[in-house]
Formats: C-alpha cells, structure tokens, sequence
C-alpha cells in the first residue's frame, strides 16, 4: 500500500447466466452515496436479488472511488488487460468527489496509491475542438446520471451525450449516443495519462482507424519507460478528422504527436460505437487483438463480460446477511478478481522484463505485481478460487526471472518499480508451491528465490531485490538509515531497515520449508535459522522491535508508537508480523498472558466488545494516531492484516472474531466503503476471507486460520484438479452480531479443536461446520490447539 497525502480526520476511512440482451440492473452511484446517510434507501435502491437472481447485481463498482480506496467503477473482464473507466482528475484515475470526467481510459490498476496507468482518454464532444488539454475539455456530468455493473459503465454527460463502455480481455468497446448534429466528435487523447508521459505518437490510417503508441514512465517514481499500443475501429466511417502537436490542431492530418479528433454526422444515427484493442507489445499486437476480440456489437460484449462475472461470482454461493452485507462481500469478491492482469496477446506474444518479445508455450503470461501488498491475503484467495489463473501468474513471475536476471518486487507492465520493501516474491511463490501450483517449475522456482535471498543484483540492474541484502546476511538484521533515498542494488536499505528485517525473516522461514520439501536440507537449515533474525532486532529495554544503525546500536525513539525504520507502520503494528514464529514471539514478549494482554491493549479491545463498529472507526481509523505515530491496530495496511487472527497463538481465539468482526464493519456499500487503498484486490480478498471464517495467517505456507463466518453457509465451487472434492461448504447456523463465537467446529461431521487447517485437509474435505453462540468457550484454548511454529 502507497499512501498518498493521507490524513486521519471525521472523513476518512476508509451459475446463474445474464439473457443476452437482458436489460442491465445496475446500482447507481446516487443510491451508493445516499448509503451513508440512508441505508435503508441504499438497501431499497440495490435489493439483493431473489434466489435464482444474478450475482453480479450485488456488486456496486463505486465502493472505494471515494476518500483513496483509489478503485475505478469502469468496466473489466476478471483479470483483464483492459480497465475501461473515466479519469475524473484524480492522481489514480476517478474519484466520486468529483463531476467532470476527463476521458475514458483503458488502464487502471484497482486501489493503487500512485499515480498510474490512464492511457488513451477517449471523450466524446460536439462543435468545434477548440481544446487539447484534457482538463480544459473535461465534461461536466452528475451521479444521478451514472450506472456501473461488472463489466459495464454508463454515464450521460451535461452535453447530452450519453456514455458506455464494456470490455473483452483486451479490448475496451464504448457506445455513445450524441445529440442530433453534423459536429459529433471523439477525442482520443495519446499524449496525457496518469503517469509521466515520455512520447507519443498517432495515426489516422482510414476513415474507421486510428493507431496509438504511448511511452510512459514512473509509478510513485521513476522507472524504466513503458510503451502501450492501441488501435481503435469504428462501426462507421468518420466525415472528418484531424491531429494535434501540443495546442495546434491540423485539419485533416493522417499524423500527429498527441492526439486525434474524429467527426461524425449523427443528425440521424446518432449512436457510434468503437472498439479499442491495447498490447504491451507492438503494433502489429494490438491488431491481432482487435481481430481475435472485436467485431461483436457493444451489446454482445457487454453482455459476455456480465456472463464472465457471473460465472467467477458463483462459484461462491453465501446464503444469510443482510443486504448491505451482500452487496459488500459480492463487491470485495469482484475487486479480488480484477488483478493481476492478462499481459500476452492474443498470439501469445508478450513483452518481457529483457525488453525483447517472448511467446507463451502452455500458459497465459500476466504482469502487475503488488506484491508487498497481495502476498498476504489475495495470492492465497486466488490459489483457492481460481487456481489455473494463479498457476500461470506464478509461472509469469518466474519467466521474469529467467528473461530479466531477477524476481520482481513491484512490477508494472513490463518494468520494475521497485517501491515498498521487504522480499514479498518469496512468500507469494512459496504460497504458489504450497498450494500445488508449481508441478513442473518446483525447482526453477526453487533456484530464483535462492539467488534472490542469497544475493545482491548487478549495479546496473533495474531490479534492487532484497535491499541491504549485505548486512542482513552478514549481521542478521538490515541497518535503519535515516533520510536517504531510495537505495541501489547493495546499498543498505535506506529507511525501512526493522521492517524489512521482520519481513526478510518471514521470506527465509518459508523459503526453508519450500527448500525441506525439495530435499535441500543445507539451505533448510540455513533459512531456518535466519527466520529467528527477527529476534536480532528485539529490544529487551523495551519489549518491542526496534530498529538498529549500521553500527548495530537501536536507533529513533524508545517509545515505541513513534519508532523509525518500519515501512507505514510502527513497532507496535509490525511485532505481530512474526508468523512463522509466534510461540517464539510470545516468549520474546514475555508469555501468552503478557501477549494477550498487549493485544488487547492493541486492540482496544475492551473498548470493542461494548461497541465494535465505533471503536473500529473512532479508536483504530480516525484516533489519534497515525502510521508514523500508533500504538493501535491499522485495519487499512498491510503490516495488520495477520493481527488479528494472533490471538489464536495465545489460546484466546475468540477475541480472533471479536476484532475481525469488528474489522468487517469498516467495509460497506458505499463510495466511502473501502478501508484504505485496495492495493490490486488485497483489502477485498481480506474482506471475503475474513467473511467466510478461513484465513492464511502464515502467509507463504498452506496454513489457514479459522474465526466465525458472518454468513449462516457459504458453498465455494472448487477447481476438482487442484480440490478433488470440488466443493466446500462452510456453515455457521444462527451467526449474527450478538451470536458470533465458535462453541464447536467439525469437519465433516467429525469433532475439530484446532483453530487452523491446512491446504491438505482442504483437500480432503466437504464440509467444515461451526457451532455458535453468545458466549466464548474453550473451543480452540487448548496448547497446541494454534498455529505451530515453522522450521
């Protein structure tokens, strides 16, 4: 998570088939905005559909446009290339506080905290084009006016031109319908994106074609430059056209350096429609594309996109709840789905990480990489809901290995952005090899995260891998460095040092479970001694992580809820981040009634069992405290997502629930609905793991943690290749507010006392039922009953 000019303050938070042709019944951003002051209007304006009913009718697209949860409410398929939505001004693309829309854009990255993507704002006008600059062209509209359902978006703008856009995997297709006029004009806008713009180039090629090549460059800061190709066909010819260089616009140019305007006579048709076909390749890419995807009416394809979403969503059936609830869980599915993102043609040619074009043998290459952000929550959901897909996710990491050099960090497009910290490919694939994803690719995998965890890339390498890698590995713990940019290869690391100690320990203890699988057991030992480095940055003085300086001495303030050195957090928030060792943790803090009593305070947890909700937005979110200055859980990053769920270490697992229920409350169906920047699905897949009652609390390995579901079933339709039960079904009879803790738990009609399962019991079972009430129990209390310890 990036988190851009965030303040804390009173505002901020956080297989049913669609007929082709059936008419859209989509929630409208004025029913999602008067959720917060109105639920029960919300509720009326979006009704969960009757049995039987479409899935895709519970998600409302603008969650999360509204104080930086940095969604987009425009139309994708699952895990397309393509996010077709408007750019209303904001640094990440749309923002609902807003009312003029800039363009239609074919790039959006879901909940990212920097600027990126945008390319190619398309925007329908009428008259004269009197201006180039999209924030001068802008069009004016209103919520009122605005509908969006997976998979479709439609807007009607002050001019009188209404908007709509669906999508393929990687093609963008709009419709618009214009006034009466001889004056009908499209913009297509190459030369201004959300990122930095490097080059551009556009050409008119006949009267129904124009061709793009955009060079871009930066992602919260500079990278290597980029280039999208695009090609749009229009379902008729233009009467005119025309190009731009800056603010000169030539009539009739076949070629320009910034933009195109096409004109059409809609005095009597007055619908036109495109399709848009984008690659990271070539030109010649994004041709195969529009010929492999387009030449469908924007009907067909709106309603093939709906049939797609309805297909993902139902293979997660949740029966009780409330509608709110629906609309939220079937919401934060969605955005689980929308990343990463297709990144090979239809031809399966793809640009790798080398900058030369490779071809895909087998497999579906896919590129965005959040990985500090994914690696906890969404690479597992994935694994679980949609392994085919996650297979050839992690096979495209490691083809980035093999054609670059080097493992991604944060990867855009086909480019290293190297922001966030810590090593998170390694538990993102020792996720994937846990979960059966890897036959075939066990030990290439094996040997690229060896050398990323062992290793410091070349000076000139675009890649910065494990930073302060040197002194980590020499001394057992990355040096804090204060005020230094962001480091080169072999530097120390430049600000994050304690937090990227935490999370590199992390990596080795699950790099050496994956090398013991295998038979590497030199390395297991190895790793598996490194996974105590955590304890090398243990302050005694203070019962807490501190960070230390190239000299080894603890460094910033004792206190610490304002310690330096962790990454959008603080001591108080990163000592939990300790999951392959949390009996060891709990030692270092002085035992479970010690550690229970510090999560509690964490937590405040007596101030949250009288009243959850508001202690979740008054004390965790809107406190007194921020990331650089806490001593309470952060419901909103990264670093607290596995927090939570440490009580079911310290033989209290009810508490699990309590805080994760209490958590779930700051997800709802409004604009203002996401709690933080959705960072590619990670709150989502938070949010929908957390509901269903399984949770991976040690993420990189196949353990999953259990807290109570907040719905009565759940029936998850599981990939019979990888779940050769292909079903899973997960009850909780009478699970509500005041009913919410686990009394009992079986597996298949047979007494469970643990509170986590493995990927191999999931395997082997149909059934997992809970049994609740309105008190705790001792279900779960018992020594052994947690987590163990790895290595």
């Amino acid at each position: 998570m990036r988190w851009i000019q965030r303040t804390r303050g009173a505002g901020t938070v956080v297989a049913a088939v669609a007929l082709l042709g059936a008419a859209l019944t989509a929630p409208t951003a004025q029913a999602a905005q008067a959720a917060r002051t109105q639920p029960a209007a919300a509720a009326a304006a979006q009704s969960a559909p009757a049995d039987g009913g479409r899935l895709t009718d519970l998600v409302n697209p603008f969650i999360g446009t509204e104080n930086e949860g940095n969604t987009y409410p425009g139309a994708a398929v699952p895990f397309g290339m393509v996010q077709f939505s408007p750019d209303t001004g904001h640094n990440t693309g749309y923002d609902h506080s807003q009312n003029h829309i800039r363009g239609f854009s074919l790039v959006h990255l879901s909940g990212v905290g920097c600027g990126l993507g945008g390319d190619l704002p398309v925007l329908p006008t009428t008259g004269d084009i009197t201006e180039t600059d999209y924030a001068k062209y802008e069009a004016e509209f209103s919520h009122d006016t605005e509908q969006a359902s997976p998979g479709y978006y439609k807007v009607g703008l002050k001019s009188g031109i209404t908007a709509e856009l669906t999508a393929t995997a990687r093609t963008g297709v709009q419709r618009y319908t214009f006034p009466a006029t001889d004056k009908a004009n499209v913009l297509l806008d190459a030369g201004q994106s959300l990122h930095r713009t490097v080059s551009t180039r556009v050409e008119v090629l006949d009267n129904r074609t124009v061709r793009t090549a955009i060079t871009g460059s930066g992602f919260c800061q500079e990278t290597r430059p980029y280039t999208v190709y695009t090609i749009t066909r229009f379902d008729r010819p233009f009467t005119a056209h025309g190009t731009w260089n800056g603010s000169t616009v030539t009539a009739g140019s076949n070629a320009g350096r910034d933009g195109a305007y096409v004109r059409f006579d809609t005095t009597e048709d007055r619908t036109v429609e495109a399709t848009t076909a984008l690659s990271y390749v070539d030109a010649h890419g994004a041709a195969v594309n529009l010929r492999a995807e387009g030449g469908r009416s924007f009907r067909q394809v709106r309603d093939a996109a709906r049939r797609a979403w309805e297909d993902r969503l139902d293979d997660v059936r949740a029966q009780g709840g409330g509608d709110t609830l629906r609309r939220t869980f079937y919401s934060s599915l969605y955005r689980s789905f929308l990343a990463p993102n297709i990144g090979s043609d239809a031809d399966g040619r793809y640009t790798g990480w080398d900058q030369r074009i490779h071809r895909t043998r087998g497999f579906t290459y896919y590129q965005n990489w959040s990985l500090w952000d994914t690696y906890r929550t969404q690479s597992q959901l994935l694994a679980l809901l949609a392994p085919r897909e996650a297979r050839d996710m992690a096979i495209s990491v490691i083809k980035i290995d093999e054609e670059s050099g080097w493992l991604p960090k944060w990867g855009y497009g086909t480019v290293e952005t190297n922001i966030m910290t810590g090593d998170p490919v390694t538990p993102f694939l020792t996720n994937a090899y846990q979960q059966g994803l890897l036959k075939g690719y066990e030990e290439q995998a094996y040997r690229a995260l060896k050398k990323n965890a062992d290793g410091v890339p070349a000076a000139d390498s675009p890649a910065v891998g494990r930073e302060a890698n040197r002194e980590y590995l020499a001394e057992g713990f990355a040096p804090y460095v204060a005020d230094r940019p962001h480091a080169k290869p072999g530097d120390s690391d430049y600000d994050h040092g304690a937090s990227a100690t935490l999370e590199y320990a992390l990596s080795d203890a699950m790099l050496g479970e994956m090398a013991r699988d295998l038979g590497h057991d030199a390395d297991a030992a190895r790793y598996a001694a490194r996974a105590q480095n955590y304890r090398r940055i243990f302050d005694a003085s203070t019962g807490f992580f501190r960070a230390r300086d190239a000299s080894g001495a603890f460094t910033g303030p004792a206190d610490p809820a304002r310690s330096e050195g962790f990454h959008e957090g603080t001591s108080w928030q990163y000592q939990w981040l300790v999951p392959q060792d949390l009996p060891g943790m709990v030692g270092l803090i002085g035992g479970k009634q010690a550690a229970n009593d510090r999560l509690d305070s964490f937590f405040a947890y007596n101030q949250l069992v009288s009243d959850p909700a508001r202690t979740a937005r008054e004390v965790w979110v809107n406190g007194p405290y921020d990331y650089y200055n806490a001593d309470k859980y952060n419901p909103q990053n990264e670093p607290d997502l596995i927090a939570p769920y440490t009580y079911l270490s310290t033989g209290q697992p009810w508490k699990t629930t309590d805080v994760v229920h209490a958590a779930l409350t700051l997800f709802t169906d409004a604009p203002t609905g996401m709690t933080g920047n959705d960072d590619l699905g990670t709150m989502s897949a938070w949010m929908v793991l957390s509901s269903i009652g399984v949770f991976p609390v040690q993420p990189g390995y196949d353990t999953w943690g259990l807290s109570t579901p907040v719905f009565e079933r759940v029936d998850l339709t599981l990939d019979r290749r990888y779940y050769p039960r292909g079903a899973l079904t997960v009850t909780a009879p009478g699970t509500s507010d005041g009913r919410h803790y686990i009394r009992s738990a079986r597996v298949d009609g047979s007494r469970y006392d643990r509170t986590y399962l493995t990927t191999a019991d999931l395997r082997g079972m149909r059934s997992l039922a809970f049994g609740v009430g309105t008190e705790p129990s001792g279900w779960g209390t018992a020594d052994g009953a947690g987590p163990p310890a790895l290595g």
